[in-house]
């Protein structure tokens, strides 16, 4: 059958099967599905943003991966022969236990499908087809996309449901709700929520958040909760009094608290928690760090510090340290809030310094850590093992490049720097 054949063209036709195999074929390339895994859940997140959590959202990306490979690797079939993929499931547990309700699992179905259907519409802008076989593709994905939805909804209510009623019988959904309570701000007995958590809020504490690295942990789920529950209590035990809270924020994500009042106070300055965690945590595992604080206000506080190294962290190279504390990246976390305003700021400031050539590379690691060192040609060369004569050097070829001294303009040259080492090449312009 051909577009031109008076016989009206069906969504089975063969004709139809045709245009979708050769859709197919180059959709399922890896980076064409990332791209319609993004569309998809930045779709998704727009409508429903309680969702935008970095854990919520790397599960959701799972499942919507794994739903566009089964729905691509059927949809030339006139059969339909539906299989819900296991990361489904997972996106449907963690919605339970974050304490959502059930509408939010079914709102991101429905909003799935109508997101699916508009890149469809897009697709076939974009793929000119006679209009019989446009509109057939089109009857073809919806009812293909209404059944998946269905069925989806269907299963995953049941797994929801069961998920939901296991947190809700467990202390970790008393704990989790007072957490979020505390997270929020909401008052509280500090008595009674102390005693909920098992772990005394009046005390000093410092938040840290651990996560594994996507694709590398090799266990299954609640594996991966497990072995992230262990290394937080063996960090908790080095750092601090040993009293650790813990609460899965994902399927392979955790937040923490560890006490600190019994803590030395050498301890506590800056980079002396990181350190000594370093030696406790291995792949795929990484943990950052809040600064250390005291009381409620300190709970919430620490932990929106270790959140933001933690966006610091997965944004910078793939070098960097497993521990990650805020001080250390707090400049970089606040210049990066905006990503073309950092940019402007590191090209006008760095000038040719910003280049990706490993000269330029090399003038700003010695600028950085002279900065870093109160301007000591002598101590710089200590910390980059190099002469003091070879420090000099630089510094002096590093004005001529910038066209004046650096005095002039230490503190945007400083942070223009920081940026560069959190982000790394990334962040150049």
């Amino acid at each position: 059958m051909t577009a031109s054949s008076p016989q009206r063209i069906g969504p089975n036709s063969e004709v139809v099967r045709d245009w979708l195999a050769e859709y197919v074929y180059e959709t399922m390339r890896s980076e064409s599905i990332e791209q319609i895994v993004h569309r998809l859940d930045s779709a998704i997140i727009a409508s429903l943003p309680e969702l935008a959590d970095r854990d919520v959202r790397r599960d959701l990306a799972a499942s919507t991966r794994a739903h566009a490979r089964v729905m691509l690797s059927g949809i030339t079939s006139d059969t339909f022969e539906y299989v819900l993929p296991e990361e489904a499931h997972t996106f449907a547990r963690t919605i339970a236990r974050r304490g959502f309700e059930l509408r939010m699992l079914l709102r991101t179905y429905h909003v799935g499908m109508e997101a699916v259907l508009d890149y469809m519409t897009e697709t076939l802008e974009q793929r000119p087809a006679p209009q019989d076989i446009e509109r057939a593709v089109m009857l073809r994905m919806f009812e293909r996309a209404t059944k998946w939805v269905s069925l989806s909804v269907e299963l995953l209510t049941d797994t929801y449901m069961e998920e939901r009623e296991r947190v809700l019988r467990a202390a970790l959904n008393r704990r989790t709700e007072t957490i979020r309570a505390v997270l929020a701000g909401d008052e509280l007995d500090l008595d009674q929520a102390s005693a909920r958590l098992g772990y005394r809020l009046g005390q000093r504490h410092v938040a840290f958040v651990l996560w594994t690295d996507e694709g590398e942990s090799g266990s299954g789920e609640g594996e991966v909760v497990g072995l992230l529950d262990r290394v937080a209590t063996r960090v908790a035990a080095e750092i601090g009094n040993g009293r650790v809270l813990t609460v899965a924020s994902g399927s392979s994500g955790m937040w923490a608290w560890a006490g600190l009042d019994d803590l030395a106070d050498a301890a506590q300055e800056p980079g002396a928690l990181e350190s000594v965690a370093a030696g406790l945590v291995e792949s795929p595992v990484r943990v950052a760090f809040g600064v250390p604080a005291a009381q409620v206000a300190g709970f919430r506080q620490s932990h929106r510090e270790a959140v933001a190294a933690r966006q610091v962290a997965e944004r910078g190279p793939a070098a960097t340290a497993r521990v990650i504390g805020y001080r250390e990246v707090e400049i970089a976390y606040l210049a990066g809030a905006d990503d073309a305003a950092m940019r402007g700021l590191i090209g006008r400031e760095l000038r040719t310094l910003s280049g990706s050539d490993p000269n330029a590379a090399r003038l700003r690691e010695t600028l950085h850590a002279y900065l870093k060192s109160h301007r000591s040609p002598e101590a710089t060369a200590k910390l980059l093992g190099v002469h003091k004569n070879t420090v000099r050097y630089r510094i002096q070829r590093i004005e001529e490049l910038l066209g004046h001294p650096i005095e002039q303009r230490s503190l945007p040259l400083e942070v223009a720097l920081a940026c560069v080492a959190a982000f790394g090449v990334d962040a150049l312009p």
